[in-house]
């Protein structure tokens, strides 16, 4: 009879915890719930309050700007490729400039990681001395950079060559200093108990591993910074922009399309080759 009483008084008090748990996770379910709503209310509130304040819900004024948009393709039509070879040079300056901002990016955002990186500074003030200086080299915009560059050292590639440059180490960097703070830690620890030091370890434990992201971020800043040559160069600081920017400036739309077309082509091959760049480096 107490056998029985105890089997009944046991498979009870499972009974109760499976009913508890089942409780447990179904308000932990709906305060999930309830939480996901609730933040996607609020990004949408924002998204239509900031929509509103920028003014694109302002229907009359969105049709009378894609009316004047319509107006200027026309005008556009057809595109005049007539200087199309006096173009190649410029467009060579903006390859050329996208290239070497892009190694000058590189140059300086490897240190900067290694320093902004919290498993490789070698004190947390240098840590944060080094995050600063990332933040502030992508908190200023590029064409600020190039029109600053551009007062310094004249017209040409070489300011939009050091905007791009000084721009993308900052993001680059900040990269970089997020891939070696993710680095698996026991090759570090492996190497670490072989006597191996600070420079060793990060040669040895960290490198190897964070070095395909790298060149992963690398190629992509590259096709960025390219696409970004367009624009500084239209403050002067040479490629195809200041191309641009003449014909935009003298009203020849049908020229202005016909530099498009070329810029569109280039970065498609760009891109292109970005991405069989990237497939090679995974």
């Amino acid at each position: 009879m107490s056998t029985s009483t105890e089997s009944a008084s046991t498979v009870g008090l499972v009974d109760e915890r499976r009913e508890q748990d089942y409780l447990r996770i179904s308000d932990k379910a709906r305060s999930g719930w309830r939480r996901s709503v609730a933040v996607t209310g609020l990004v949408l509130v924002t998204v239509l309050v900031s929509s509103w304040v920028v003014g694109m819900l302002d229907g009359a004024r969105m049709i009378t700007g894609l009316t004047d948009i319509a107006d200027l393709l026309s005008e556009m039509w057809v595109p005049d490729f007539t200087n199309l070879n006096s173009w190649w040079g410029p467009l060579w300056d903006s390859m050329t400039m996208s290239i070497a901002a892009t190694a000058l990016a590189v140059l300086l955002s490897v240190p900067l990681a290694l320093c902004g990186a919290r498993n490789t500074a070698p004190h947390p003030a240098v840590y944060w001395v080094a995050r600063l200086i990332l933040n502030v080299l992508r908190s200023v915009p590029e064409l600020i950079l190039a029109i600053v560059f551009v007062a310094a050292v004249g017209f040409g590639a070489l300011p939009g060559a050091l905007a791009l440059g000084i721009h993308s180490a900052g993001m680059v960097g900040k990269f970089f200093a997020e891939a070696i703070e993710h680095a698996d830690h026991a090759p570090v620890e492996a190497a670490r108990a072989t006597g191996a030091g600070p420079a060793q370890v990060i040669l040895h434990g960290i490198l190897p591993q964070v070095l395909p992201q790298m060149a992963d971020t690398t190629v992509y800043r590259w096709e960025f910074n390219f696409r970004a040559s367009v624009v500084v160069g239209v403050v002067g600081a040479g490629g195809i922009g200041f191309e641009l920017i003449a014909a935009l400036r003298t009203l020849q739309y049908d020229e202005v399309a016909a530099i498009l077309l070329v810029i569109l082509a280039t970065v498609t091959l760009v891109d292109a080759l970005g991405g069989a760049l990237r497939k090679r480096f995974q």
